[in-house]
């Protein structure tokens, strides 16, 4: 449909191609509008229809799809580790959109893509002039998600260390109580057997002579 409408089709097949020339040979596709044309879209009954599902992602291509999860679309799969400590350098800001992209003038809750570029550049997309354009705030919530894991472990092994030493000042102090018991039977043990000679000395003693003086 539309001036020229797929007149770059050859042998590709099943193809929705709407004031757009299309691609040769390709199949499956469906093109609405021209790179450089077009410069904004206005589809009725999207922004009062309230559905559950997959957020639907954009390239710089014009390409609409969503961002896999599965570990079938991915490789070279690592941890995140130290990758995601740029993000704790990011600077949350508030703001409103210029009126020509915001006529309502709705206060925003965000980042600045320029700023985030300086902190880590695969975290912003650009358009097709190259120009950084906005930012990948799935990437940030993952990379913020990374980081609250490895502030949970810290905290857990402080945890775990802490309940350590509690159980070693414990036991150190059931130790010590054993142990002062230990010396104090010892000393009461001495102090018997000290008491049981002095008696035996005492009876040992020869007892005293009376001496008659008028002999």
């Amino acid at each position: 449909m539309g001036s020229v409408a797929g007149s770059s089709l050859t042998t590709g097949s099943n193809n929705i191609d709407i004031g757009n020339n299309g691609v040769a040979a390709e199949s499956n596709t469906i093109r609405i509008g021209k790179s450089g044309t077009q410069s904004a879209t206005f589809i009725a009954g999207i922004s009062v229809s309230a559905i559950t599902g997959t957020a639907v992602v954009v390239n710089s291509n014009g390409r609409l799809g969503v961002a896999s999860s599965s570990q079938r679309f991915k490789d070279e799969i690592k941890p995140m580790e130290k990758a995601s400590e740029g993000v704790l350098a990011l600077r949350p800001v508030t703001f409103r959109y210029k009126p020509e992209v915001d006529p309502e003038r709705a206060p925003q809750f965000g980042l600045v893509a320029e700023e985030v570029e300086k902190v880590n550049p695969a975290l912003v997309t650009r358009d097709a002039q190259g120009k950084v354009f906005t930012v990948r705030y799935e990437a940030v919530n993952a990379m913020l998600l990374n980081e609250f894991l490895k502030e949970h472990r810290t905290v857990q092994e402080l945890k775990s260390t802490a309940a350590k030493q509690e159980a070693t000042i414990a036991q150190q102090q059931k130790d010590f109580r054993a142990t002062i018991a230990q010396l104090t039977a010892r000393i009461e043990e001495q102090d018997s057997k000290i008491q049981k000679v002095n008696d035996q000395v005492e009876l040992s003693r020869p007892a005293p002579q009376m001496v008659d003086n008028n002999q």
